[in-house]
C-alpha cells in the first residue's frame, strides 16, 4: 500500500511541469488574441466592453468549477445546462408562490441541483452506468420536467436583492465576478493544498491504484458530482438574476461552453490532469473570442464555426498532451 500511495504521488509532481506549461501558454495565446481583436476593433478595449465580459462570463465559470472537478475524477457531466435552467425554475415558481423569502427560494434552486448531481453519482457508482450515458440521460429528463412544471412559460423575479447578484456591482466590478473569483480561490487551494484534493487527482488518474492506496474512490466521484450539480444550479441562479426571470429554455448549449472551457483550459478527458486555473484562462479566452468575433463583424454563423473549431482544437490538443505524457 505505501508503494501504491508513493506511485500516485510521485505520478503527480511528474505532471506538475506540464500543468504549468499549459497554463502559461493559454495564458499568452489569451494575451495575443486580445491585442489582435484590439487591433481589429476599438470598442474591444472600451471599458463597457470588457466590463459586460467580467459580467457574462461568470455563468460558464462557476459552472465550469464542478465540471473540473467530475474530469478529473475520470467522469464527465453532460446535464449542467439543464440542470442551470432547472434552478431558476425552481427559484421562480417557489418565489411566485408568494410565501418564501427570495433566498429560502435560491436556496431551494441549489437544493434541486445537489439532488440531480447526487442521482448522478449514484447511478454512475452503484449501478456502474457510464457517466456519459448517465448525465446524458439526466440532461433530457431534468429539461423535459424544467419545461413541463412551467408549460414552457417564463417566471419572473423581480426583486432588487436576488438581481443583485446577476447585475450589481461592487466598486464599479460586477459582483457576479467577484463572487466566481472567491469560489475558484477557494477550490484551487482546495485542490493543490489539501489532501482531499491529492486523492482527487489519483482517483482521476487510475481509480483502482487509488483503492488500492486506501482512498474511497467511489466516495470522491459521488462527491464531485453532487458538487457539479451545486456549481451548475449556482450558474443558472446567477443567469436567473441576470434574466429576472427563471425559464425552461435557459442555458441552452451551456453544457458545450463549460466542457469546452475545462478542456482547453488544459483538464484530460481521460481524468487526473488539470487545474482550475487553466479552466479559468479558458473561461476567458472562448468568452472573449465571442465578444472580439461579435465587434469585428463576423456573422453567427462563422461564431458557431468559430465555437466548435475551438472545441476540436481543445480536444486534439488533450490527446496530444496524453501522447507526449506516455512518451
Amino acid at each position: 500500500m505505501v508503494k501504491s500511495e508513493s506511485s500516485l504521488a510521485g505520478s503527480g509532481r511528474a505532471r506538475r511541469p506540464l500543468r504549468l506549461s499549459t497554463g502559461i501558454t493559454l495564458s499568452v495565446a489569451f494575451i495575443l488574441m486580445c491585442i489582435i481583436f484590439i487591433a481589429l476593433s476599438a470598442d474591444f478595449a472600451s471599458w463597457a466592453n470588457i466590463k459586460n465580459i467580467m459580467r457574462t462570463l461568470s455563468v460558464v465559470g462557476v459552472v465550469a468549477i464542478g465540471e473540473t472537478l467530475v474530469l478529473l475524477a475520470g467522469g464527465v457531466d453532460i446535464s449542467v445546462g439543464s440542470v442551470a435552467a432547472m434552478a431558476g425554475v425552481v427559484a421562480s415558481m417557489l418565489w411566485g408562490a408568494k410565501t418564501m423569502n427570495i433566498w429560502v427560494c435560491a436556496g431551494g434552486g441549489l437544493l434541486a441541483g445537489s439532488l440531480v448531481g447526487l442521482i448522478n453519482g449514484l447511478v454512475i457508482t452503484q449501478l456502474k452506468i457510464n457517466p456519459l450515458i448517465t448525465t446524458l440521460g439526466t440532461f433530457s429528463i431534468v429539461r423535459g420536467l424544467s419545461f413541463a412544471l412551467t408549460n414552457g412559460k417564463m417566471n419572473q423575479i423581480v426583486q432588487p436583492d436576488f438581481q443583485f447578484v446577476g447585475r450589481g456591482d461592487v466598486a464599479g466590478i460586477p459582483f457576479s465576478l467577484i463572487l466566481m473569483a472567491v469560489l475558484y480561490i477557494v477550490f484551487i487551494f482546495a485542490l493543490s493544498q489539501t489532501r482531499a484534493g491529492r486523492n482527487l487527482y489519483a482517483v482521476g488518474g487510475s481509480a483502482p491504484a487509488s483503492r488500492l492506496a486506501g482512498i474511497p474512490a467511489n466516495r470522491y466521484l459521488l462527491a464531485v458530482y453532487v458538487i457539479s450539480g451545486l456549481f451548475a444550479a449556482a450558474g443558472g441562479l446567477i443567469l436567473a438574476s441576470q434574466l429576472a426571470a427563471g425559464t425552461p429554455q435557459a442555458a441552452a448549449g451551456l453544457e458545450f461552453k463549460v466542457i469546452s472551457a475545462v478542456i482547453l483550459g488544459g483538464t484530460s478527458l481521460s481524468g487526473g490532469k488539470g487545474t482550475l486555473f487553466g479552466t479559468l484562462v479558458g473561461v476567458f479566452i472562448l468568452r472573449t473570442l465571442d465578444s472580439g468575433l461579435v465587434l469585428t463583424g463576423v456573422s453567427s454563423y462563422w461564431q458557431e464555426f468559430a465555437r466548435g473549431a475551438v472545441l476540436l482544437l481543445a480536444v486534439g490538443f488533450d490527446q496530444f498532451r496524453v501522447r507526449l505524457e506516455r512518451k
